[in-house]
């Protein structure tokens, strides 16, 4: 089987309302949609989704990126998964969302070709994966009414975006944890927003509440204060900005820095370095979690629950980026049963079919 084009579609989906974060506000979900034609007749689908508040990449760039990769990958065979990572390393450095995308189309190219789904052929320790839901940054009384709101649907498991200030963020916590009861889990994520010794304070000012975990407590590229603050809490700490690669994870691992690791497609170029990351977390005994960008569409999320489904080291998921979305771009993939279990296709690759009517723009 060879790689005979390329296709390009852009997507933009308005989120049912503004995503905000301590980093900014997201309003849409843009994404990039490849398409892999074959000389089989097959057809592989990937999503590139670039968050320009995490990686620094927007839609344009991805969209160049990828029409840059495409002389080096026509004529490939996408099941020769190294191959094909070799090559879009050679065409450019970093780059991950469009890396992502180009990676996810051969894994759901490498499925079809086994008429395996994606998720046998990653581990297949299950099918389906339970998701936790974020609650984006708002007023405390708003925060609570949301979380309250999706704990009635079914979930048990909320994270809670905070970062705007010590007052703020404490009563954020009181009230959602009263609206949620005590047997909820509730996860904090700060995205970047404090200083070490700063994290330290607000961690043990925010566990009255009891938090499963805090993840992202400080800069990204502060490590040494990673340190400082797993080492200095009983809280479960996990990274997320400050890790990208396996080797990112190798450095944090070495210095036992995290408690948990949050993988994410779109920062580390796809399954394939997803599954390196995961295996040097495992060996040094760390679980990881499998999350997405806001800015995914369920062609992103379909990859990601795949991967999360397959592993037993993965043992938390926040892929709840469809859960946001205002209308759903793609036909196939993952659906949802109850409130909150990504169920996967039993179908080869993915089971994606293709765009949902004309969303999509050359």
């Amino acid at each position: 089987m060879k790689i005979t084009n390329v296709q390009v579609q852009t997507v933009e989906v308005p989120l049912l309302e503004p995503f905000r974060i301590s980093l900014g506000v997201i309003t849409h979900a843009r994404s990039a949609i490849v398409s892999l034609e074959t000389d089989e007749g097959l057809v592989g689908y990937g999503e590139g989704a670039p968050g320009l508040l995490v990686t620094g990449e927007n839609l344009p760039g991805t969209v160049a990126g990828i029409e840059l990769m495409k002389p080096d990958l026509i004529g490939l065979d996408p099941t020769d998964l190294e191959a094909v990572y070799w090559a879009m390393n050679r065409s450019q450095a970093h780059a991950p969302s469009g890396k992502t995308a180009v990676d996810m189309a051969c894994y759901d190219l490498l499925g079809q070709k086994a008429g395996l789904p994606v998720y046998k052929l990653l581990g297949g320790l299950s099918n389906s994966i339970e998701t936790d839901i974020t609650v984006s940054i708002n007023r405390p009384e708003v925060m609570a009414k949301k979380a309250k709101a999706w704990v009635e649907k079914g979930f048990d498991t909320v994270k809670i975006k905070v970062g705007t200030g010590r007052s703020e963020d404490l009563a954020r916590m009181k009230v959602i944890r009263e609206a949620v009861g005590p047997d909820v889990k509730i996860r904090v994520d700060a995205n970047q927003a404090w200083s070490a010794k700063a994290a330290i304070r607000m961690i043990e000012c925010l566990n009255e509440y009891d938090l499963e975990l805090v993840e992202q407590p400080v800069p990204y590229y502060d490590i040494e204060g990673l340190e400082y603050v797993t080492k200095h809490t009983n809280v479960p700490i996990m990274s997320d900005e400050s890790c990208f690669t396996a080797t990112d994870a190798l450095r944090l691992v070495e210095r036992r820095a995290v408690d948990i690791l949050n993988i994410k497609l779109m920062k580390c170029g796809g399954i394939r370095e997803a599954l390196k990351i995961n295996t040097v977390c495992e060996t040094a005994g760390i679980q990881c979690m499998l999350g997405c960008m806001i800015e995914e569409t369920n062609v992103g999320i379909t990859a990601a629950a795949s991967l999360g489904a397959a592993l037993k080291n993965i043992t938390r998921a926040d892929l709840d980026a469809t859960f946001s979305l205002s209308d759903m771009p793609f036909v196939g993939g993952m659906r949802v049963e109850g409130a909150n279990r990504l169920v996967l296709s039993e179908e080869p690759g993915f089971g994606f079919v293709g765009l949902n009517g004309s969303k999509g723009k050359k």
